[in-house]
C-alpha cells in the first residue's frame, strides 16, 4: 500500500457505518483504491472519488466502473466482482465488515482497519461501563475500587506489581475456568463484542433526535393546507413514519435484551457461557447496522438540507421525501427480515 493510499484511511471512515476506504481492501486499480464506497440518501451503494465543500461529490455506481476503467463486461475483472460483493452489504462498519468480508473471502491489507479509531473508541468509554462493571465486581467485588473500568482491568497485564496482578487474573480464570494463558485472548474478544454493542447504542442515541426533528417536520407538512390532500404524499408520509417507528422499536428491542441477558451472564459465568452470548450478539451485527446505516443515512441527508423546522419550506420538503426519502424504504424492511429469531441470552 501506497503512502497515498494509507492517506486516504480517515478516522470518520473506521467510525462510520456508511463509508468504506476502498485502499483497504485487496484492488489493483489504483484510482480506485483512493476512492471510497459510500451509501447516498437513497441507500445505493456508490463510489465517491472526490467530495468537496463547493464542487460536491463525484460519484459513480459499480456498474458505471465498467465504461469509467474500460473493463469488459462479459469477462469482469477481480475487482469488479469485489465492488460489486460490497455494494450489497447494507452497512460498512467496522463489526458488520468483519462478518461480511469474511463470509465473502475478501481479505483486507491490515486488521487494524476494522478497528473503530482510537478517539471513538475513547469516547465509548461511558458506554462500556454498563458492560464491564458486572464483570470488576464478579472478579474481584469491592476490594479495589481503582478497578472502575475496562482499562483498568486491561492494566493488569501491565501491571508492576507482578505478583498482585498474577493473584486477580487467577480469580478470573478460576471462574471463567479457563488457563492464565487464555486470559488475554478473552479479555480481548470481551472488550471487541461489548464495544461493539456500545458503538451501536452511541449511533442510536445520536440518531434519536434527528428522527425526533424529522417527524416532527412530516407533522407539519400533513397539517399543511396546500399539501394534506396531496393523496401520494400522505401515502409516503405515513410510509415513512410507520417505517422509522416501527425499526426504531424493532432495534431498541434488541438493546433491552442484550442489555438485560449481558447483566445476567455473570450469575453463572464459564468462558463457554461467553462464547455463546459472543456468537449471538455478532449475528445481530449485519441486521443492528444495517437498519442504523440507512436510518442514520436518511436523516442526516434530511438535516442537512432541512437543518431547522423551519427551512426549506413545505414544497421543496414535499418534493424531497418523494424524491429522496422514499427511495430505499423497502431495503430497510429487508435488512430486517433478514434478522436471525432473537433468543434469549439467559
Amino acid at each position: 500500500m501506497t503512502q497515498e493510499d494509507e492517506n486516504t484511511i480517515t478516522d470518520d471512515d473506521r467510525d462510520s457505518l456508511h463509508t468504506l476506504a476502498l485502499s483497504i481492501l485487496p484492488l489493483e486499480n489504483q484510482a480506485l483504491k483512493r476512492a471510497r464506497l459510500i451509501k447516498n440518501s437513497r441507500l445505493d451503494s456508490v463510489v465517491e472519488f472526490f467530495t468537496d465543500g463547493e464542487t460536491g461529490s463525484g460519484q459513480l455506481t459499480v456498474e458505471d466502473l465498467i465504461n469509467e476503467f474500460n473493463w469488459n463486461a462479459h469477462r469482469p475483472p477481480q475487482d469488479l466482482l469485489i465492488m460489486r460483493k460490497l455494494g450489497g452489504l447494507s452497512s460498512y462498519d467496522v463489526f458488520s465488515l468483519r462478518l461480511s468480508l469474511r463470509e465473502l473471502g475478501i481479505n483486507v491489507d491490515n486488521q487494524e482497519h476494522l478497528k473503530l479509531s482510537p478517539t471513538m473508541s475513547k469516547q465509548l468509554s461511558s458506554y462500556m461501563t454498563d458492560f464491564t462493571r458486572p464483570l470488576i465486581m464478579q472478579m474481584y467485588g469491592d476490594e479495589d475500587m481503582s478497578l472502575q473500568n475496562f482499562d483498568d482491568v486491561l492494566r493488569l497485564f501491565r501491571d508492576p506489581n507482578i505478583k498482585e496482578a498474577r493473584r486477580k487474573l487467577q480469580i478470573m480464570a478460576d471462574k471463567l475456568q479457563l488457563k492464565m494463558e487464555e486470559i488475554p485472548l478473552f479479555m480481548e474478544d470481551y472488550g471487541d463484542i461489548f464495544l461493539s454493542l456500545s458503538y451501536y447504542r452511541r449511533c442510536l442515541d445520536d440518531l434519536e433526535p434527528k428522527i425526533t426533528g424529522f417527524l416532527d417536520s412530516i407533522g407539519d407538512l400533513r397539517d399543511n393546507f396546500h399539501y394534506k390532500n396531496d393523496q401520494n404524499l400522505m401515502q409516503t408520509i405515513n410510509l415513512l413514519e410507520s417505517t422509522i417507528n416501527e425499526r426504531m422499536a424493532a432495534i431498541t428491542g434488541r438493546f433491552e435484551n442484550f442489555e438485560r441477558g449481558t447483566k445476567h451472564m455473570w450469575d453463572n459465568i464459564s468462558a463457554a457461557r461467553f462464547r455463546k452470548i459472543e456468537q449471538l450478539i455478532k449475528s445481530y451485527h449485519t441486521t443492528i447496522g444495517g437498519v442504523l446505516c440507512a436510518l442514520t443515512v436518511k436523516m442526516d441527508a434530511w438535516v442537512k438540507l432541512f437543518p431547522n423546522r423551519s427551512s426549506g419550506g413545505p414544497g421543496r420538503r414535499a418534493e424531497f421525501i418523494l424524491s429522496e426519502m422514499k427511495q430505499g424504504l423497502d431495503n430497510i424492511q429487508e435488512i430486517e427480515d433478514s434478522a436471525p429469531m432473537l433468543s434469549g441470552l439467559d
